[in-house]
């Protein structure tokens, strides 16, 4: 009869396999080279009597029963991982931390973890994944996700962040050959730039609950290049201000209609775990907390 040892051979390399994508990032995050990986995960193949990854010389995926197998093994082997965390102390915390946020999310988190989160805990990876697909925690294997507006249902733990707020901006160079608009009606004759959200367009929303859908000449799903076309002066938009502080302060954008405020939003952190919280989970929450001000105005005016 097969050991434990021998039934879990291979487990690691596979699972790491198909998080990295590749053979060679399975070897970077195990710490070994990528032919042990492959021949491991060969052998797991070969004792299951099964095809796990179909490979070619471009891509690797995983197959039917592989995309199966992985659903089960995995939450086994992240359980593992996070019974070792919970022994850990804070000065010796590793492992890889897997985030979602979205895209207007991503700059302003990424400054902040890299220039404190990553200086105080060196050992933990950050796995970050910056979209605005509303990715499944547990299903997909992810620690923590930040998401913005009000919470659906969910079984998921969350923690407020706080509330946003938005603005209007564009560039100096468009608001000079355009004209500076002095009133919300004034915008429906500018150049304005719209986020896509599920295919549609969102409207220029404001605190009084007026809201308007401009025309424009960029529509785009993703804010990040909404921001770059407002500071190459392309047009008008409206942003997350957090999203933008390094460009006001540039001046690469200017506000607006900044005596009529905008629509606010809260922003939460979820994560799976329950009471059972894993260290790196904690203290990126913490990190999250201090860097962003828990239940303050995220990105006022005041």
């Amino acid at each position: 009869m097969a050991t434990i040892l021998e039934k879990t051979a291979g487990l690691l390399a596979f699972v790491r396999t198909v998080d990295a994508g590749s053979f060679a990032g399975a070897a970077r995050l195990i710490g070994a080279s990528p032919s042990a990986v492959s021949k491991s995960v060969a052998r797991l193949e070969q004792r299951l009597g099964v095809r796990l990854l179909q490979r070619s010389t471009r891509t690797l995926s995983p197959t039917s029963e592989g995309a199966a197998y992985y659903e089960q093994v995995a939450a086994h082997l992240r359980a593992i991982e996070d019974a070792e965390d919970i022994v850990q102390v804070p000065g010796n915390v590793r492992g890889v931390l897997r985030v979602t946020v979205p895209t207007t999310f991503g700059r302003p988190l990424i400054s902040a973890w890299a220039g404190s989160f990553l200086d105080r805990y060196p050992d933990i990876k950050l796995d970050l994944s910056v979209t605005d697909r509303r990715i499944d925690l547990i299903r997909e294997g992810f620690d923590i996700a930040v998401r913005i507006g009000e919470l659906e249902d969910t079984t998921l733990i969350g923690r407020s962040l706080g509330v946003l707020h938005y603005v209007l901006g564009a560039s100096p160079k468009y608001l000079q050959r355009r004209g500076i608009p002095q009133a919300v009606d004034d915008l429906k004759r500018h150049a304005c730039l719209r986020h896509l959200l599920g295919g549609r367009p969102q409207p220029f929303t404001f605190a009084d609950g007026t809201r308007i859908l401009p025309d424009g000449p960029f529509d785009s799903d993703d804010a990040q290049s909404l921001i770059e076309a407002a500071v190459r002066g392309v047009g008008i938009t409206q942003f997350m201000r957090l999203a933008i502080e390094d460009d006001l302060a540039a001046r690469r954008l200017s506000i607006v209609l900044p005596e009529i405020p905008m629509f606010t939003t809260p922003v939460h952190v979820l994560h799976p775990f329950g009471r059972q919280l894993p260290l790196r989970v904690r203290l990126f929450i913490d990190f999250l907390v201090e860097a962003l001000g828990v239940n303050s105005n995220l990105g006022s005016q005041s």
